[in-house]
This record gives structure tokens, sequence and C-alpha cells, in this order.
């Protein structure tokens, strides 16, 4: 037992090294990349705590969601909070499974160079969104008589900046139009969607978004139309970006695939000449690209010389 053990133990560190040596390559070709959508994360925090400068309170819109759902009240309101961070952190965790599992079809800095330009393009547009128009917050801390429904004027440049993180993130209002933890928790189910493997958990994901989406309205954090606009930005988005996107590397046939993908011109480029192949009656394989000839209903192959009689003259 104890050999076992050590044995499978060697194999794991063996595993994990060869994968961190693979992912360290990937990390210095993609790293500006990775380092701008980190950059971003903080430019998006603060566009939300901008906008809380702007928020003036008032009456709750009318909103089909709240009329629906009944609402969960501020002591359960850390129900949707918890539920979103088990989202992340699974995810999180997922990413990062090659460098355990022998099984593996994803490089784990080529995902998040994806993630990142997903979550950015929608984060972008999101900022337009809620600076274009302001609605009173539904949130409890955002309601008329909460003395965090509006900030005051800041003292300084660093005061913004630093944006009081995280209890300026956790508390602020304006930022509406649409829904931030909904951007993370559809990206996110959209990647596992491409690039996991297991079915069940494709479908308990898109359940745990539903889930996460009525949760937020009935928190009173969002409106509904934050969250119906959410759902279908997101997912343009990701289809959109996707196709721009290079296609990933799969791993899981077991052959060497290229650290990095190909691109989409190189990519139609290999299948045109593969298709070439196959209608010139050659196999894919290069090296099996002989020319033919046909002379007198015979089959010539110059390549080894062999002649295939199909029919002889004067037989």
């Amino acid at each position: 037992m104890t050999l076992y053990i050590g044995r499978e133990a060697s194999k794991l560190w063996k595993r994990i090294c060869a994968e961190t040596t693979t992912e360290i390559n990937l990390l210095l070709e993609n790293w500006k990349y990775l380092l701008a959508g980190l950059i971003f994360q903080y430019i998006h925090g603060l566009a939300a705590r901008g906008v809380h400068y702007l928020h003036r309170p008032g009456p709750i819109l009318q909103d089909l969601g709240f009329f629906l759902l009944p609402e969960l009240g501020q002591d359960k309101a850390y129900i949707s909070e918890m539920l979103f961070t088990v989202v992340f952190l699974s995810f999180f965790l997922w990413t990062f499974h090659p460098f355990i599992f022998k099984s593996k079809k994803i490089y784990t800095v080529l995902v998040w160079c994806r993630v990142l330009a997903f979550l950015v393009a929608s984060q972008v547009l999101r900022i337009i969104t809620f600076y274009s128009t302001q609605l009173p917050g539904p949130n409890y801390h955002c309601r008329e008589g909460s003395r965090l429904a509006r900030l005051p004027k800041p003292d300084s440049v660093l005061e913004v900046l630093l944006i009081n993180f995280p209890r300026g993130v956790i508390y602020g209002c304006g930022d509406l139009i649409f829904s931030s933890h909904m951007i993370f928790t559809l990206v996110f189910v959209l990647t596992y969607q491409n690039y996991g493997t297991r079915r069940c958990i494709k479908q308990f994901a898109w359940l745990v978004a539903i889930i996460q989406s009525l949760l937020i309205v009935a928190s009173r954090k969002h409106y509904t139309v934050d969250i119906v606009v959410a759902w279908y930005t997101v997912n343009l988005v990701v289809f959109f970006i996707d196709k721009k996107l290079p296609e990933l590397p799969d791993r899981t046939s077991g052959s060497s695939p290229p650290l990095l993908p190909l691109s989409t011109k190189d990519k139609d480029s290999k299948t045109k000449e593969e298709n070439h192949k196959l209608l010139n009656g050659n196999s894919v394989d290069p090296a099996d690209w002989r020319p033919r000839t046909q002379v007198n209903g015979n089959i010539l192959e110059d390549a080894n010389g062999v002649h295939v009689d199909t029919a002889m003259n004067g037989a």
C-alpha cells in the first residue's frame, strides 16, 4: 500500500512539473493579455465606484420580478453572494485541473485569456449602459434614508482611485444595468459548456445560473431588467468573440498539439489542404501524397513503379 501511494505521488509530481513547464511557456507568450484583462477589472470597479457619486435614491421602480418573487429580506441577502462565491471558486479550481488530472482538455493560461476577453467586452458594454441612465437602486443600502445611498464629494482623487475596496464594491449603488454577478456567472458557465467534459455538470451549471438570477432579484440587488439584459448580452458577446479568437487546442486526443492555437487563417488553410489531398485520392498524410497517372486503363504510381491493371490490351 505504501509502495502504491509512493508511486502514484511520484507520477502526480511529475505531471504537475510537466504541466507547470507548459503553462509557464504559455504565460510568457500571453502575459500581456492576462495583465490587460486584470487591469480592466480594476477599471471596471473604478467605473462602478464613480457612478455611485451620481446615484440619487428614489422610489423603487415597478418590477415584474419583485411582484412574482417574494423578498428574501436584508438578513438573507447573503445567500446569493454565497452561491456566487461557490460558482467563482468552482470555476477557478476547474481551470487548474490539468495540473492534477491525467485526463485534460484545456490549457489554463489560454482558457483564462479567453475568459478575460469575454469579461472585458461585457464589462465595457455594462459601463456604457449604467452611465447612460442611472436608476434608483432597489438594494436596501441604496434606498432613500440610507446614509450609503449617496456618496459625499471626494476630498481627493486618491479617494476615488482606491475605490474603498472591498466595502465600496459590496455597497455600491447606481451600477445596475446590467448585473456584474451575472456577467461572471454566465461567462463561467458558457466556458465550461464549451470546454468541460461532464454533461451532468454542464446541465447543473445552467440550473445554478438560473437560481442565481432568481436569488439576485429576490434579494432586491437588481431589477429584473438587469438580469434579462445580462442573459442575452453575455451570450451574444461570448458567441461573437469566440468566433474571432483562435480555436483552443484539444488535448483529449492523446497527441501532442501545438502549445498555441492555430489562427483562423492557418486553420482554414490546413483544412483546404487536407480536402485537396482527399479529392486527389490521397490520404491526409503528406508522405503518401504521390502523383498518379492513368494510361490505357492502367493506374501508374510513379513513387514505387506499381502497375494496377484494370484492362490489358489484347486480352
